[in-house]
């Protein structure tokens, strides 16, 4: 990358903040309201420590999963104990942190993503629109605006818009969502209800904000969500992934491969027992992952059938 790509990328990043309005314990108050307030805080706990607010979830929503999905990478949602550590005294850095992992979590407690399937991004990367590795035009995202990662656990690339529907205090007010730095995510518009101006939110999607300082917010377009962090994160290289599922014998799982030219009827159903199916069709042939929990905790039995592996009926136990 060249030194006047990076000096036009901070130029971008380039504003001015009002002074923060809040302190420690109001923004520890302020994480655990925006998920009580939401209605999420029966399946989404928040632990305040000295430094952070803790939101612990097993990623697993309570909505419509992978129905929309063409482009699947044979993947499928699986519960997976998850712990984000929120900043609770947010400072802005002067460069923005791009991962290829989660930048932030949802208040249902489902982790948030860029909006790229393509591995972490660049700072060049940022500065334009990654077409080709756009999750939501390449028709890899559910009506939800996620799906189920190379770990088999399900995240957000674009606005949680099924989850939004479910929040009791839906409205333009509400957060949404918190990223790793601190700082909290809306939706499309200002918390005040106003429309965001083109030109408002940075590289980052993000913009200056009385009270926090700085906040994120979802958008029709790409980047639809937080594409990096504009906060300071001391420990970044050291932030939450969720586990891959691992074979009982200890052995890994690949990663699911897009079927060429995507599939057709994918559904993802499941009942109360815990049994779950994802059924497509690929080339006018059937194929399906179907898994159900197993006698060990945090263990599961699979069926599947898959383009991945040219079509090989396989089962086995695997864990978290």
């Amino acid at each position: 990358m060249t030194s006047s790509t990076t000096r036009a990328i901070i130029s971008l990043l380039a504003i001015t903040l009002p002074s923060f309005a809040i302190g420690h314990e109001d923004h520890c108050a302020a994480v655990t309201a925006s998920i009580a307030e939401a209605g999420f805080d029966a399946e989404v706990t928040v632990t305040c420590t000295d430094t952070h607010a803790i939101i612990q979830s097993d990623t697993y929503p309570d909505h419509d999963l992978m129905t929309g999905i063409e482009g699947t990478n044979e993947q499928v949602p699986v519960p997976a104990e998850y712990a984000a550590p929120i900043i609770l005294s947010p400072t802005l850095g002067t460069t923005p942190l791009t991962r290829d992992a989660a930048l932030g979590v949802a208040v249902n407690g489902v982790p948030i993503y860029d909006y790229t399937a393509g591995g972490e991004m660049t700072l060049a990367d940022l500065a334009h629109h990654q077409a080709q590795h756009d999750t939501a035009q390449t028709g890899q995202l559910d009506v939800c605006g996620g799906h189920a990662g190379r770990g088999d656990d399900y995240h957000y690339h674009a606005t949680p818009t099924c989850m939004i529907a479910q929040m009791e205090n839906a409205g333009d007010a509400a957060i949404i969502g918190w990223a790793f730095d601190g700082f909290p995510i809306y939706g499309n518009a200002n918390p005040d209800g106003s429309e965001i101006a083109a030109g408002d939110l940075d590289v980052c999607n993000g913009q200056p904000d009385a009270l926090f300082g700085y906040r994120y917010h979802t958008s029709a377009d790409a980047p639809y969500i937080v594409q990096c962090l504009m906060g300071a994160v001391p420990d970044f290289d050291n932030l939450p992934r969720v586990r891959p599922l691992s074979a009982a014998d200890g052995g890994g799982v690949a990663p699911g491969r897009p079927p060429r030219g995507g599939v057709e009827d994918l559904t993802f159903t499941q009942d109360a027992d815990g049994n779950r199916s994802m059924d497509y069709r690929y080339q006018g042939a059937g194929y399906y992952i179907r898994y159900a929990p197993s006698d060990r905790p945090g263990c599961y039995d699979f069926e599947t059938r898959t383009v991945t592996n040219g079509g090989e009926e396989m089962s086995g136990e695997f864990c978290r």
